[in-house]
């Protein structure tokens, strides 16, 4: 899943080169994260270019960014509860620390997660969760990724 659309991901994902986009949602674009060693991990894209934070969009778009997040949170929270009975919760981060677009995190959290990790923030994690081979993105998680869709595809039917 390396590419040059990685180097542009809102810009990729209005293009519709961006592999990783599940659906789009007012104002955002809803993807599957790159690594998942938390399966069902997704990132919340702005799909407006030069958006660094939320506070740049007028208040009406950063209100169509906060639903599609609840949005991408809900369907993350039913997918993963379907597909591991050890789901426990969502959590949700509007950081921007690193990739400086804005973005939302939604991390699915797991009973099976070690007892050291299970209560604290995912960024206390090793980074090379990160980078390990055996997190990537790939076709092992395409039932997940395709329910998310699903799901992302079903919850807009119906609202603007």
């Amino acid at each position: 899943m390396v590419g040059d659309w990685q180097d542009d991901r809102v810009g990729s994902a209005l293009r519709g080169e961006n592999p990783t986009v599940l659906a789009r949602l007012p104002g955002a674009f809803a993807v599957i994260g790159d690594v998942q060693w938390l399966p069902g991990y997704c990132v919340l894209l702005t799909d407006t270019p030069g958006v660094e934070k939320l506070s740049d969009l007028p208040r009406e778009r950063r209100l169509r960014f906060l639903d599609s997040m609840e949005r991408l949170a809900e369907a993350v929270e039913r997918a993963c509860a379907e597909s591991d009975d050890q789901f426990r919760r969502v959590n949700l981060e509007i950081l921007g620390n690193q990739d400086v677009f804005l973005h939302a995190h939604v991390w699915p959290r797991y009973g099976w997660e070690p007892p050291d990790r299970l209560s604290r923030p995912v960024w206390l994690y090793p980074p090379t969760m990160w980078t390990d081979p055996t997190n990537t993105l790939d076709e092992r998680h395409r039932p997940l990724r395709d329910r998310l869709a699903a799901l992302l595809s079903e919850h807009s039917r119906g609202r603007p």
